[in-house]
């Protein structure tokens, strides 16, 4: 198997070649395809890489690191344009959103930090160190701790949330991708993906309490916890699948095929819609309903479309886009509306 980094940038080359030709094609995606673009909306900054992206729901913004420029930038959602760049985040990858503390969390690989930033005068406020290569970020709000996952040490990192030191370091014994919470266990789940593991971690003893072993895992990296299904959903982006853990069970109850190295999910849960962006631009859309998960297709949505983040109070979907006609931009798009039975 190739390095990620390089499965990464052939995937990223393939997802725009394939962009092109669908756009030379036609001007929309097909007409079974559920979603429409809505709108293009400019970015700031240059043409690099974007990562994960938050929504507080509080103040109408998302957050969104350009890992590329180093910055996390500020978007507002009624007005549609960027409001701030939030500048000195270096190599920026994860990004959270914690409205009950007022702070906007974002992981800094460049300097191996999880930043602190204040969500109203978008001043950073505090710095922690989080390993080695930190990226996806959970918040535990009973216990009031961050745990940062630690990609290159193989390590979840344990920072409170108030006074911003760290309080443990969890070895998971093998590279770290996304952590998530799980409300309804209260415990966090984190991926080991170069063990094809998912760890279960208990914040009351920060310990892991659990291995989960994944059949059929390549590199899972992407994680989404849907509580009520008591499903986790996982992301392989060495082998471009789906699975779904059935949480009450831990056994992996089903295996979907994604787009080309498949990294960000989200879920817009009044619609039971699951997002799995992928770096080849390809995006796979899923119905969960009760205790089925079945798909509802697959398209290219742009180039480099490996982030998504869904805003559950109006349907609409954020895909930040590394170039578009040579330039950044925030592709918005909204379900489309139900075709009357005949």
């Amino acid at each position: 198997m190739f390095p990620a980094r390089f499965r990464r940038q052939y995937s990223a080359a393939v997802g725009a070649a394939l962009w092109a030709a669908a756009a030379a094609c036609a001007s929309t995606p097909d007409a079974a395809w559920p979603l429409r673009v809505l709108a293009d909306v400019p970015l700031s900054g240059h043409a690099t890489r974007w990562d994960y992206a938050s929504i507080d729901p509080t103040t109408h913004r998302l957050f969104l690191a350009h890992l590329g420029d180093d910055v996390v930038t500020v978007f507002d959602l009624d007005r549609r344009r960027v409001i701030a760049d939030v500048p000195g985040v270096r190599r920026v990858h994860g990004v959270l959103a914690v409205p009950a503390l007022g702070r906007i969390y974002a992981s800094a690989t460049g300097t191996d930090e999880l930043v602190a930033i204040d969500a109203h005068s978008l001043k950073v406020v505090a710095r922690t160190p989080a390993g080695d290569y930190p990226d996806g970020i959970a918040y535990v709000p009973r216990a009031g701790k961050l745990y940062v996952s630690d990609e290159h040490g193989g390590t979840d990192s344990v920072i409170d949330a108030r006074s911003h030191r760290r309080l443990a370091t969890i070895d998971l014994g093998g590279e770290v991708g996304n952590t998530q919470f799980d409300p309804v266990s209260g415990h966090v789940f984190a991926n080991v993906q170069t063990r094809g593991e998912l760890a279960e971690i208990d914040p009351a003893t920060d310990t892991v309490v659990a291995r989960i072993r994944l059949p059929g895992a390549e590199g899972n990296h992407g994680l989404f916890i849907d509580a009520p299904a008591r499903f986790a959903f996982i992301a392989c982006e060495g082998n471009d699948r789906l699975l779904v853990l059935d949480l009450r069970t831990r056994r992996v109850v089903a295996s979907f095929d994604t787009g080309g190295d498949p990294d960000v999910l989200a879920m817009d849960p009044a619609l039971g819609w699951l997002y799995v962006a992928s770096e080849s631009g390809e995006v796979a859309l899923f119905e969960v309903k009760g205790r089925q998960v079945r798909p509802l297709g697959r398209a290219v949505l742009g180039p480099n479309a490996h982030v998504v983040v869904v805003d559950p109070a109006t349907h609409l979907a954020y895909f930040p886009l590394k170039a578009w006609r040579g330039a950044p931009v925030l592709r918005i798009t909204a379900p489309r509306p139900a075709r009357p039975h005949a």
